[in-house]
């Protein structure tokens, strides 16, 4: 239990120094910001086409790895959205946005640096091949569905073209995209290119721990603790043990095993709320699940990995 607790501490100890700084008012709200623009519009979309440029992708696809951990992901978003609306009461657009919060784990802030650091950075080929197709499976299932609830009787042929629009805005998929297309096509990246992009990949995952700690105490919880509480129980606990479960039919070996159950079980990420936020709906549970999932995590993330091989 030490050696555990020595692997995920420092990466909450990162958030925690983040959130202590701008409490305390060491490190203005501003600021905090103005880190997160940079780390999610800039530093974290140039690790995710560095990773994805170079990742091999020799071996073909991982379909069991993939279908494994997204039918867990769709199984969250399916719970959240029918448990919000039956058993809390909320509108469709409200239980849309807290099953997207069941839907969208933390796998970079969270995912990556704790499988890092009980694995080894070799383990992270699995984790990247997931996030490959993370973001964009996540906002395609999501807005497809919000925009469908909102419709309200407007034309279907406007639909595809709001769903994309607001896919390929996010600095995210975009990074995703480039870095898969260099990987496809082997165009030659000139190295002067790809050791500045790697400057920016250095700073990428400190920063952004650090800025989620400003941003975690910015959102704290206020009210609809039972939904929360829900949206942590599907994020921590039941998409992991879908993973989990389905790791025999699927036939997952023990580094995909890892990969898969370690990425399902993070709490919600920021983009839960950057979704909540960009249809006005249900932003209290989402940041507060996010902000109580990522203190709760401490303790799940021990769970998983004490029973992963």
């Amino acid at each position: 239990m030490g050696d555990l607790t020595a692997i995920i501490l420092p990466v909450f100890l990162v958030i925690g120094f983040g959130y202590l700084a701008v409490w305390r008012g060491l490190f203005a709200e501003s600021a905090v910001d103005g880190l997160m623009r940079f780390t999610q519009n800039f530093a974290i979309p140039a690790l995710l086409f560095r990773a994805l440029s170079t990742l091999d992708l020799s071996g073909g696809i991982d379909a069991g790895l993939l279908i494994s951990f997204y039918i867990g992901a769709t199984a969250g978003f399916v719970l959240g959205i029918l448990g919000a609306r039956h058993l809390f009461g909320r509108t469709w657009e409200d239980s849309v946005a807290i099953g997207f919060c069941c839907l969208f784990s933390n796998s970079l802030l969270l995912g990556l640096p704790i499988t890092e650091r009980a694995y080894g950075a070799e383990a992270l080929a699995d984790n990247y091949k997931i996030i490959a197709i993370h973001a964009p499976f996540c906002y395609l299932l999501g807005i497809t569905v919000m925009e469908v609830v909102r419709a309200s009787g407007a034309p279907a042929r406007d639909l595809p073209g709001k769903v994309l629009g607001a896919m390929f805005s996010n600095a995210l998929i975009l990074g995703i995209a480039a870095g898969l297309t260099v990987n496809l096509t082997g165009l030659p990246m000139p190295m002067v290119l790809t050791d500045a992009l790697d400057l920016l990949v250095r700073a990428a995952l400190p920063a952004a721990l650090f800025g989620l700690g400003g941003v975690l105490y910015r959102y704290r919880p206020e009210g609809d603790l039972r939904t929360i509480l829900a949206v942590c129980a599907v994020s921590l606990l039941v998409h992991p043990a879908i993973v989990w479960t389905l790791a025999a039919p699927f036939d997952l070996g023990a580094e995909a095993l890892r990969s898969a159950v370690v990425t399902a079980a993070m709490a919600p990420g920021i983009n839960a709320y950057v979704f909540a936020n960009m249809y006005g709906a249900a932003r209290r549970v989402a940041a507060s699940a996010v902000l109580i999932g990522t203190a709760l995590s401490i303790l799940t993330v021990l769970f998983w990995l004490t029973l992963l091989p």
